[in-house]
């Protein structure tokens, strides 16, 4: 299982291209959020992203979230952005909300499970926001973990449990855990909270009053 040592608050060009370059050739990579460690793969390429359901042995009625480096990716995944998503972006992002928007045609229907909706967000943790960056286009965010099994907040944690995984990790250190992002869904009026995590719905609320 290959090792890739990345200091997020030193990050070397030439470090992130090599995990850049696995995910462009079609694999996957763990790597660190502001929450636990994710998988990332490249979500405009089908193979990749079905290899992330066979490392998680994910049921395919799950859908997976994605990461953005910037708020203009957004027209990569959805063609429309109600003002509920603007103002709640402009809170939050980067950080642990992830709003689920009318997929367009072009995300890959297994990353929504049939639900014709995707959840995306831009990401706090330098690395991560770094990943999808110099891809230049959204990356998978789902945590990395078998199914059913415990979040992990340190690459040797991601190593544990996925042994027997031909798994590159990016080690970036220790995350914090705790609560994974919030969900939203923002396709409805009202958005409907889907799942309280990190970002509380006492907060999110109190941003739309205003």
């Amino acid at each position: 299982m290959t090792t890739i040592d990345i200091d997020p608050r030193d990050i070397l060009p030439s470090s992130i291209a090599k995990a850049v370059a696995i995910l462009a050739a079609g694999g996957v990579v763990a790597f660190p959020t502001e929450t636990f460690y994710g998988l990332a793969a490249d979500a405009m390429n089908e193979r990749a992203v079905d290899r992330i359901f066979e490392i998680k042995g994910r049921s395919f009625n799950n859908p997976i979230a994605l990461i953005i480096s910037r708020v203009d990716d957004l027209n990569l995944i959805t063609d429309y952005v109600p003002e509920a998503a603007k103002t709640l972006m402009t809170a939050f992002w980067p950080g642990p909300l992830t709003l689920l928007f009318k997929a367009s045609p072009a995300v890959c229907p297994r990353l929504t499970a049939g639900t014709g909706k995707i959840g995306v967000r831009i990401s706090s943790h330098p690395i991560a926001q770094a990943l999808a960056a110099r891809m230049g286009r959204p990356v998978t965010a789902t945590s990395a973990n078998l199914s059913g099994g415990k979040e992990c907040t340190a690459a040797g944690e991601v190593r544990g449990q996925m042994a027997n995984v031909n798994l590159p990790v990016i080690d970036g250190g220790p995350t914090p855990g705790g609560r994974g992002s919030t969900f939203l869904d923002v396709t409805v009026d009202p958005p409907v909270l889907l799942r309280e995590g990190a970002i509380s719905n006492t907060t999110i609320r109190a941003i739309l009053r205003k």
